[in-house]
Order: structure tokens, then sequence, then C-alpha cells
């Protein structure tokens, strides 16, 4: 039979590690994406050795514009079809810095890279008898989706801000994208899998990494990337779940978010702004293909 296929963004540490190991344990095929070719390389034979599963590693920046489109045209070369996209990969970033494509870089690495190599796999996505598409959000999101020229190129930077919008643009993405997809079968889901005791944040020093470790260690719910990886696995496998899309998730618990977050005049602003920003200039081009 077959092997199904699972491509993980950001897997070569944290969450995205641990969902890669444990979706080859499940015996899925992984394809795995991110900066550290080092690390990609040694965790894709890692998971070859230990579960006998085909595993590769494709180096690819999710923030370059340039990078997702080569990484999504040599992923269809490859594969016939694509069963469970992981939109993992995220960062933060305590000063202002922007991408290759001049977009504010948590923007650009959190959501828009994410939204680009989503819409460019939905033909292999299709491909899939029960496709799912988890997008990983947080529970730091915002309520309020702030105007475009300071998701792309703020005013007045605030680190909170833009990890908080980011995060809120991957869940307002899930619940435009599940519409959309909802003729084809194919599940979107974002989760928030609490707080979990990765790098993210170590690249603005050691100091703000602490002080974000330190505050989920006072709360007392700091857990591990295994740990975390579980209600990932959970929302790509269960059976509970396959008829459930465009919800969010606590964990492996489905959580109602506020009416105003569904407000269809700030989704479709988000919507339309990021086709823009990719280059696509036809949104009825997502259902046709």
């Amino acid at each position: 039979m077959k092997l199904k296929t699972a491509l993980i963004t950001g897997a070569t540490s944290g969450i995205g590690k641990a969902t890669s190991l444990a979706l080859g344990k499940e015996g899925f095929n992984v394809i795995l994406t991110g900066r550290n070719e080092k690390s990609g390389t040694s965790l894709a034979k890692r998971i070859r050795k230990n579960y006998k599963v085909n595993a590769d590693f494709i180096k690819a920046d999710i923030s370059s514009l340039n990078e997702v489109k080569t990484l999504a045209e040599e992923i269809k070369k490859k594969n016939e079809s694509l069963d469970i996209l992981v939109n993992n990969a995220g960062a933060r970033f305590d000063t202002f810095k922007k991408s290759y494509d001049n977009i504010e870089l948590t923007f650009a690495t959190n959501y828009l890279g994410h939204f680009l190599l989503t819409l460019s796999l939905l033909d292999l996505l299709k491909k899939s008898s029960k496709a799912r598409i988890i997008n990983v959000s947080s529970s730091a999101h915002g309520n309020n989706l702030i105007g475009e020229n300071d998701l792309i190129n703020p005013t007045n930077y605030d680190r909170k801000t833009a990890y908080r919008q980011s995060k809120l643009a991957l869940i307002l993405f899930t619940y435009k994208l599940s519409k959309i997809l909802e003729p084809f079968k194919i599940i979107v889901n974002s989760i928030d899998p609490g707080g979990v005791a990765t790098k993210i944040g170590m690249n603005n020093g050691l100091i703000t990494w602490s002080k974000h470790y330190i505050y989920y260690i006072l709360k007392g719910t700091l857990i591990s990337p295994s740990k975390a990886s579980e209600a990932l696995v959970f929302l790509c496998t269960s059976g509970d779940i396959e008829n459930i899309t465009g919800k969010y998730f606590c964990k492996k618990e489905m959580i109602e978010l506020p009416e105003e977050l569904k407000n269809t005049e700030s989704i479709g602003k988000l919507w339309e702004t990021s086709l823009k920003l990719c280059g696509i200039k036809e949104s009825s081009l997502l259902i046709n293909n």
C-alpha cells in the first residue's frame, strides 16, 4: 500500500522536528524543509533509518517568495500527491527587519511564505483522498488585524504586535481557505500548540529568549516539543476530526473564536493583499486547477 506523504516547514528543530519524527514513526513519508541544511539532512537520514520510510530535506527560507516558489516546484516534480501540509516555521524579531521581498520579516516568515506555499501545492493536495493542512498559530494572536501598510512596512514597529498579527493572519487564512476547499474535501485547521520549549526568539539574544522560557515555566505550562507535536499529529491523523475544518485548536481541544475574527471584510482584505504580494492575479485559479 502506498504510504501517505507529509510536508513540514521549520522541520529542523523544535516542534517541526518533533512532528517530523512522529509522522515518520506513524508511517508517513516526510518532506522536511528549513534553512539549516546540516540539521535537515541529518534528521532525514535518522527518519529513514529508524522508520523505513522516505524522508527528504529541501533547503528553503520560507520568508523568501522566490525560494518558496522554487521549493514548491521541486516538491511537485518529485511527488504525485501530498496528504499533509504542516505550516509550522516561525520566528520573532525584536527589531524591524525586511524580507528579501521588502516585507516585514515576521509577517513574511510566519504567514506570507506559508500562504504562497499552500496555494502553490493545492494541485498536489487535491490529488489526495483526504488531505489536511495544519497552520501553527499561537494564543498570542490578537482580535483585530491592523492596516495593510502596517503589516507590510510598519511605521512604528513593535515585536509583539508583529508576531500577534502574523499568527492572527494564519487563523484568518485558515477560515477563508477552508471555505474555498470544501468541494475538494481538504481539511484546513489552525492550532495553538501551547508554551513550548523551543529556540524561537533565540535569534534576538539569550535574555529575550530566557524571558519567554521563564514566563511559561512560572505559569506551569511549559511543554516539550515532543509533547506539543502530539496535538499536531492528532490534527494530521485523527479520524475524529476528518469532517472538521476551518477551526482553531488549543492543543487537542477545539476553541470557539470571537465572532469578530470572522469579519468577512477583514478576511477579504487580507486575502487580496496576500494574493497581490505573492503575484497571484486571479483567485479563481485556486479552484480551477
